[in-house]
């Protein structure tokens, strides 16, 4: 990733820019490969996944924290684990807190009358081979014992119109298949094809400008800024100004086409007249080498990780709410305040990390003076909004894939080509309204996805439905304690829920008859066990503002705070791979290293054995 920049520099900058180049390059360099000798922590060689054990869900208790830690990460999702783990690899003693009951966020399981039902994790991009970068820093966080079941080819089937007449699109992995079954759905379509593949390839290829303005000093980001120097380093900052939908009507006036191009914005949230085609490319370039599911289901990520953290000495704690970041006389951060019960317990370390999201670390676990500077001067909170929520729909099904026909690949399902419209009228309507309009439902079949699924659960399947909403519409019972909101909650979600299902069963009319276990989630129920302040799953909403190079310079890992460090979908982009790499500029921040080499230099050394 860095000498990727390195060589970008080295090509492109004499000819292009001349001597402020000479001035300005060195300084980037030399931030770039600072540490380049410093400590190693990462390993070329990583043993084989072990027999599963459960380590979850280990509940708090004071005496099972380790003494003089070094760290204290709060919230265990993939942002939180990641950095706990590469500290653990670096020597550092960590304490690990988690609110809910079990670890892992989004990557949390659940199992109802003999059906398990992932959360938040439904695929995963680059995890086809190990040398890919992100599968390789996943692998040392959980010393390659995570597993991986292939999804089908089409590893999404889009939909549009009524669902027992929709038109539906493959979209399948590897990019020349990609474009010749496009071209198949739109043989006058060829150059808007190409170009959008061109397209999404760049912003892939510049995707790294992201990660690096948010690891160098905000000087040397605006000496490049104000110099026009940036645009050598990265030209991710001028593709990020455009929406999504702006670029893709440009290449086609064809509206179906521009949906096909668009379909993906549900993995995160924000409709394709806001969202930065940036942000856009980058995930529509995670999957081109196709999609993946983890072996034993998402929880087995959890489980791993925690087992390879407290391996190396240090601990990941569960039902230990954080209410509170503690800072010393000189607003240092230097510990957290945990509520256990009836008691409060202050457990000290000189690093603070938070994973619980950019809203509750300002507005919920500091200081109402701390977090007014911080607005002021650091601009977290200036640039962040809620993002969108969404609901979900869990049903057991009496019989295996197999039997019933279900497909490895998600379904995307759409009322019409025209999402952004459609989005932004259902999300103004009332709930009431909503529940009976549902313009997108997202399809998936954890059961036909995990190849270990049929041993683990004999002749049952599991379907997940899921789609987007506005909290605003079940505000109203926020303070009803959960599983006990009362008969108009349990009777809007329910609606919700029928309404949704139905939908199902014209895509899979097989079903329908098969339904043995069904229930229905809503934003609340997201903010009581993700704690997501407005059951906002995708974090802050990833608009055109997030993606501007002010905002991605000020959400950064480091704050304005000494000692209290940020990761999480918030810190760089929503989603399992976003969460995972912020945890790995989390760490650079930390250590004061550029890990990125040592990741590289440890990949090559794989390639080689």
């Amino acid at each position: 990733m860095v000498s990727a920049v390195y060589q970008l520099i080295s090509n492109n900058a004499a000819t292009s820019i001349g001597i402020g180049v000479l001035v300005l390059i060195p300084l980037v360099i030399l931030f770039l490969f600072r540490g380049a000798r410093s400590q190693a922590i990462f390993s070329a060689n990583l043993p084989y996944p072990t027999e599963y054990r459960h380590v979850i869900k280990n509940g708090f208790a004071l005496k099972k924290v380790p003494e003089n830690l070094d760290a204290i990460v709060i919230g265990s999702g993939i942002g939180g684990l990641s950095v706990a783990a590469t500290l653990a690899r670096a020597g550092k003693k960590v304490l690990v807190l988690e609110q809910h009951d079990q670890a892992g966020g989004c990557c949390h399981t659940f199992v109802e009358k003999g059906y398990e039902f992932d959360t938040g994790i439904h695929y995963i991009g680059q995890m086809h081979s190990n040398d890919s970068f992100s599968k390789f820093y996943l692998d040392q966080c959980s010393d390659g014992q995570i597993g991986w079941c292939a999804m089908d080819e089409a590893y999404d089937i889009v939909a549009f119109g009524k669902p027992d007449e929709s038109r539906r699109y493959r979209i399948v992995s590897d990019v020349e298949r990609y474009k010749k079954q496009l071209l198949e759905y739109f043989p006058e379509e060829k150059e808007a094809i190409e170009k959008y593949v061109k397209f999404v390839k760049e912003v892939g290829r510049n995707s790294v400008g992201m990660f690096i303005v948010k690891l160098m000093p905000k000087w040397v980001v605006s000496t490049l800024s104000a110099t026009g120097l940036l645009s050598v380093v990265t030209k991710f900052f001028k593709i990020s100004s455009r929406s999504t939908l702006e670029v893709v009507s440009e290449l086609t006036k064809n509206k179906e086409l521009q949906a096909v191009f668009s379909y993906i914005y549900g993995d995160y949230g924000t409709a394709p007249k806001n969202s930065s085609f940036a942000l856009h490319g980058m995930l529509v370039s995670h999957y081109m080498k196709g999609a993946f599911y983890p072996l034993g289901g998402p929880a087995e990520i959890t489980y791993h990780i925690i087992s390879f953290i407290e391996k190396l000495g240090s601990k990941v704690l569960v039902r230990a709410k954080v209410s509170e970041i503690l800072l010393d006389d000189n607003q240092k951060a230097v510990g957290v305040r945990v509520v256990k019960g009836g008691d409060s317990h202050n457990i000290y370390a000189p690093c603070i990390v938070s994973d619980a999201g950019v809203y509750n670390t300002f507005e919920k676990l500091l200081p109402p003076s701390i977090t007014d500077k911080s607005r002021e001067k650091f601009g977290h909170l200036h640039y962040a909004k809620h993002g969108v929520s969404y609901m979900s729909v869990f049903v057991g099904l009496k019989g295996d894939s197999k039997t019933l026909n279900l497909p490895s690949s998600n379904l995307w399902g759409y009322a019409s080509n025209n999402l952004s419209h459609d989005m932004e009228e259902y999300i103004s309507m009332t709930g009431a309204e909503a529940a009976n309009n549902v313009p997108m439902v997202f399809i998936s079949f954890p059961s036909a996805k995990d190849t270990s699924w049929q041993e683990r659960f004999p002749n049952k399947s599991a379907c997940v439905i899921v789609t987007l909403a506005n909290y605003e519409w079940f505000e109203q019972w926020e303070q009803e304690r959960v599983m006990h909101r009362g008969e108009d909650y349990k009777s809007l979600k329910d609606e919700f829920g029928r309404n949704i299902w139905e939908k199902a069963c014209q895509y899979y009319p097989q079903l329908r008859d098969r339904v043995d276990y069904f229930d229905v989630s809503s934003p609340l129920t997201h903010k009581y066990y993700l704690n997501a302040d407005k059951g906002d799953c995708y974090g802050i909403d990833h608009d055109l503002d997030r993606f501007n190079l002010e905002t991605a310079t000020s959400l950064r890992s480091g704050t304005d705070i000494p000692g209290l460090y940020l990761t999480g979908q918030d810190v760089f982009i929503d989603g399992f791979t976003g969460a995972l790499m912020s945890g790995l500029g989390c760490s650079c921040a930390i250590l004061g290293q550029h890990l990125i080499n040592d990741l590289k230099s440890k990949l090559k050394l794989q390639k080689k054995s």
